[in-house]
């Protein structure tokens, strides 16, 4: 049995139980630009709407895409941006697809359900400009909102939708009544029937879209709670749902593996179809 849960600050607290997490920024931060200056095919900070931040990058493989590979940043909808994850790209890109990396306008200046919108936008948009299966990734808050794309009300349109092939959801976070609890939603200010709009687990999938939950076993107990219970909830609805935990990676380190075409990570992206 689980041990209650009684400090939800600390259980979505990642940072502070990862020895060396300050400076992680730098080097993601630092692994991006490597990337953008490497010679790869970058198209940044396309338009999408009129917000400063709805801009999304498209990186570019050799020859004709095999399809649109999305990745969606996380950071509790409240910090990072885009281009700080540039690199996670290189393993899709390797691999033959075009990486859509979506900006997106954050909390406070942005509800969740707003930002859920501006990301849909910017998958919509991308997709008028690369053919075939599309995949979607996120990380964390970015998770979330991966799998948001494909729930009953997903701000996709049909023809969007018909095209998605898998989600991969990384550390996500699909049931957001616990951040009720939290000193972050100052800054998020979610309500009880926000949180509810906005949670996968408590929402009908839009269609048997094949999704993988994929967390770390090294994470904080919260994360991989959420994880199997958005695995168990939507398996229970016919779904094709996979519960994969990564040994014994942490919040950040799970991500890794993005950067490699011959990961376990970025194989289960692109070719997991059930």
């Amino acid at each position: 049995m689980l041990d209650p849960i009684r400090d939800w600050d600390d259980a979505f607290a990642n940072s502070a139980h990862i020895p060396g997490s300050e400076t992680l920024p730098a080097q993601w931060a630092m692994a991006a630009a490597t990337f953008r200056d490497s010679g790869v095919r970058i198209e940044r900070d396309l338009p999408y709407a009129a917000a400063p931040r709805a801009r999304y990058d498209l990186v570019w493989p050799e020859g004709t895409p095999r399809g649109l590979a999305v990745f969606v940043h996380g950071g509790y909808w409240l910090q990072t941006e885009k281009s700080d994850w540039t690199h996670l790209a290189a393993g899709a890109v390797a691999a033959g697809w075009a990486v859509c990396l979506p900006g997106y306008t954050l909390a406070p200046q942005a509800r969740i359900n707003e930002i859920t919108s501006q990301v849909g936008a910017a998958i919509s948009a991308a997709a008028l400009r690369v053919d075939g299966p599309i995949r979607l990734a996120g990380h964390s808050a970015g998770g979330h909102l991966a799998t948001r794309m494909i729930c009953a009300d997903s701000p996709l349109s049909s023809r969007v939708l018909d095209r998605v092939a898998h989600v991969i959801a990384i550390s996500g976070l699909f049931d957001l009544r616990p951040l009720l609890r939290t000193a972050m939603n100052d800054r998020l200010c979610l309500d009880q029937a926000e949180a509810v709009a906005e949670s996968p687990a408590l929402l009908a999938p839009a269609r048997a879209i094949p999704m993988t939950c994929w967390v770390g076993g090294g994470e904080r107990p919260e994360f991989l709670r959420q994880s199997r219970l958005m695995a168990a909830i939507w398996d229970g609805l016919d779904v094709p749902t996979t519960l994969h935990i990564d040994d014994d990676h942490n919040h950040f380190s799970v991500i890794a593996g993005l950067d490699d075409p011959d990961s376990a990570l970025v194989r289960c992206w692109l070719t997991t179809d059930h």
